[in-house]
């Protein structure tokens, strides 16, 4: 069956919006339709006036901005003529003012199904906001491209909130963007008025080179589905003194640093850890962020087994091979997506006890068999939020 995302119902069936008036779109290029048209201008096409105030997440509409903590300014759509307001700058939960001329919000973002992409903290704070107005919250669903079955990760503690992870969660959680947030509003008591238009079609074991739709990078370090396969356990790097790949044009899947020796990491590696992949030893030279311009050693993660590879237990493997082999090895400063009061690692993990336990030299299975009862009891919550 022909996968139908929520954004291509709408446009069969436009009635389904026939309740408010006023409409708002929070979006990004890469949110398209079968023809490669902008979810905004497919809108428009139908709605025409109806249609009044744009919002953009993290990376702006246009994916301009690369990195975190770069934000975007407000603007006005060069086709539409309308408002577009950053929800990625001076304030990441929209105003009164900006959602004054809508009666509901609809969100068609393509998400990558792992936690610390911000794209789903930024639909909870427009959900807060527009709960407090009364507006409506109408979530356009479209794939997990990791597929929606594998979950994976130690699920966040409330004390380590923020951008990266508003609420507990799993690094992987394996939910398309309106299952979970119909997951976040009712555990979490936002008290929004949300409704999903859901997709026809959808097989939850198919990762999205399976489903028939095209590829837009929804942002600019994202450029493939590989990408996305990677990204649960490679964000990690994010905390540490390793190029993660950016400024190279595999970002994630290629990672190292000027200090690295692969052959020493390859020989302390668990290698059941690292099942359904292989490491390839490379070197290269980033164009910008960390080690810009400066020649690296390090890897090409290549996964050929997507059913053994399990991306958060493969890079906790490679950063613990990394730390045993690397005096030059640093975790980051604060601040990392606006928390400066507690080391990256730890925002991006959503928990200190992982890191200490890398530090302590613990296996990575050791490690996953303390947040086991956590995850298990997230998975059971889970299933009464599926919608597929």
């Amino acid at each position: 069956m022909k996968l139908v995302t929520g954004l291509a119902q709408v446009v069969q069936n436009p009635a389904i919006l026939t309740d408010y008036k006023r409409l708002g779109l929070l979006y990004n290029q890469a949110s398209i339709d079968s023809r490669f048209r902008e979810s905004a201008d497919v809108l428009f096409e139908i709605f025409r006036d109806r249609l009044t105030t744009l919002f953009g997440p993290q990376h702006g509409v246009g994916l301009t901005e690369q990195d975190n903590m770069k934000e975007t300014d407000h603007a006005c759509h060069r086709r539409l003529g309308l408002p577009v307001y950053s929800l990625y700058s001076s304030t990441r939960r929209p105003t009164v003012e900006m959602l004054d001329n809508v009666d509901a919000v609809l969100v068609d973002l393509q998400d990558v199904g792992t936690r610390v992409y911000t794209f789903c903290a930024t639909v909870c704070l427009l959900m807060d906001a527009c709960a407090e107005l009364g507006k409506t919250v109408i979530i356009l669903d479209r794939p997990n491209p990791v597929n929606g079955v594998d979950v994976e990760g130690n699920v966040l503690k409330p004390e380590f909130a923020s951008f990266v992870g508003p609420y507990p969660l799993p690094m992987r959680h394996g939910m398309t963007v309106g299952e979970l947030m119909n997951y976040y509003n009712e555990r979490f008591a936002i008290r929004s008025d949300i409704k999903v238009v859901k997709m026809d079609g959808w097989d939850r074991r198919a990762y999205f080179d399976e489903t028939g739709l095209a590829w837009a990078l929804p942002s600019p370090n994202m450029p493939t589905v590989e990408t996305a396969v990677v990204y649960p356990g490679q964000v990690l790097l994010e905390g540490a003194n390793l190029s993660e790949g950016r400024g190279t044009t595999r970002p994630f899947e290629i990672f190292g640093a000027p200090f690295i020796n692969p052959e020493k990491i390859l020989k302390d590696l668990e290698d059941e850890a690292v099942k359904g992949a292989e490491l390839r030893i490379v070197e290269f030279k980033p164009n910008f962020n960390k080690w810009a311009n400066q020649r690296c050693l390090g890897f090409q993660i290549h996964v050929i087994d997507r059913s053994l590879y399990k991306p958060f237990r493969a890079s906790l493997a490679i950063l613990a091979a990394i730390i045993k082999n690397n005096t030059e090895f640093r975790w980051s400063d604060p601040p990392y997506e606006y928390v400066f009061d507690k080391l990256p690692i730890d925002v991006i993990i959503g928990d200190d006890s992982v890191r200490n336990s890398l530090e302590n030299n613990r296996s990575v299975f050791e490690i996953e068999e303390n947040y086991r009862p956590a995850l298990e009891n997230f998975l059971e919550v889970r299933r009464d939020f599926l919608l597929y």
